[in-house]
C-alpha cells in the first residue's frame, strides 16, 4: 500500500529537496499502530517500524539508511548532521546516540525525520544556500528556544533568515488543545509573550495554540516564508497519531515522521 503524504507548495517548488510530511496510513504496523507507525520506542514490532521507514525512504528517492533520526527530549539543541547514522533500530529498548530535537545539514543525500503524534514537525530549507533543518517542537522545546536554535544553526552553515522557507505541518490544533492555568502558568514564566496563543472557549479552561505560537516563533527570528500543512493530529485520528486521543480513549498510539532532504 502507498504511503500518503503531505507537502509544502513553496517547499515542493524546490528541485533540489524532497520532503514529505507522513501519517499514520499505509504503512504495515497492526492494532493500536495502524498501519505506517515510524517509532522504535513504541512496543511496535521491529520489522513492521523498519519496513515503514524505508517506504518513505523510497518515495522520497533516498538510499534506505540515508534516514537521520533523534531521541528527541523537548530540549532546545540543535545536532549538525554531516553522515549517515548508524542502523536506529540497534537502539531499540537502549540509549540513542543523538539527543536533541532539532537537526541542519548542508550534505546532500541524508534525509533528516522528525517523529511526532501532536507535537509541531517543521522542516525548514533556504535553497540558495543549500542549507535544510528539520524540528520537533512541543510546546516546552518551543518556549525554550529550538526554533530560534534551528535557523541559528543553519545561519552557521550559511542560511540566510530572509530566505529560509518553514513548513508547519501536522500537529494538535488549539481547538483541541486543552491545558488549564498551571500549564499557562509554566508557559508564560518560560515565554512571557506566548499569552497571545492562550484563548478559554465559553465553559472551559485554557486551551494552547501550539502552531500559531510556533509559527510566532520562526516569525521573531526574520524567517518570512512561512507554510502551513496538513490538519490537526487529535481531530482526525484516522489520519494522524496523536498521543493526547489514545491518552483520552485509553489506546496505544505511534508516531508520524516529517522528512526533508537534499538530492
Amino acid at each position: 500500500m502507498t504511503q500518503p503524504f503531505e507537502q509544502s507548495a513553496a517547499l515542493a517548488a524546490i528541485s533540489a529537496i524532497r520532503h514529505g510530511f507522513y501519517g499514520r496510513r499505509g504503512g504495515v504496523s497492526q492494532g493500536d499502530f495502524a498501519s505506517n507507525n515510524m517509532s522504535y520506542v513504541q512496543t511496535d514490532s521491529v520489522e513492521a517500524t523498519t519496513a515503514n521507514r524505508r517506504q518513505v525512504t523510497a518515495a522520497m528517492q533516498f538510499e534506505s539508511d540515508a534516514l537521520c533520526v533523534l531521541k528527541q527530549v523537548h530540549s532546545a539543541t540543535v545536532r549538525v548532521v554531516t553522515g549517515r547514522q548508524e542502523n536506529p533500530a540497534s537502539h531499540v529498548g537502549g540509549s540513542h546516540p543523538f539527543e536533541a530535537d532539532a537537526m541542519v545539514t548542508n550534505v546532500p543525500g541524508l534525509l533528516l525525520g522528525i517523529l511526532t503524534a501532536d507535537c509541531t514537525p517543521i522542516l525548514f530549507a533556504d535553497p540558495e544556500a543549500g542549507v535544510i533543518g528539520a524540528t520537533h517542537a512541543g510546546w516546552r522545546g518551543a518556549a525554550h528556544g529550538i526554533c530560534e536554535a534551528t535557523v541559528d544553526a543553519m545561519v552557521r552553515l550559511g542560511a540566510d533568515p530572509a530566505r529560509i522557507i518553514a513548513a508547519i505541518g501536522p500537529t494538535i490544533s488549539g481547538a483541541n488543545y486543552q491545558v488549564g492555568p498551571q500549564f499557562v502558568a509554566d508557559e508564560l514564566k518560560l515565554y512571557p509573550n506566548a499569552r497571545n496563543r492562550v484563548f478559554v472557549p465559553e465553559g472551559d479552561v485554557e486551551h494552547f495554540d501550539l502552531p500559531g505560537f510556533v509559527e510566532d516563533c520562526l516569525r521573531d527570528t526574520g524567517v518570512l516564508g512561512i507554510d502551513r500543512v496538513g490538519g490537526c493530529t487529535y481531530a482526525h485520528p484516522d489520519r494522524y497519531f496523536s498521543h493526547r486521543y489514545a491518552t483520552h480513549h485509553g489506546t496505544r498510539t505511534g508516531r508520524q515522521i516529517a522528512v526533508i532532504g537534499l538530492t
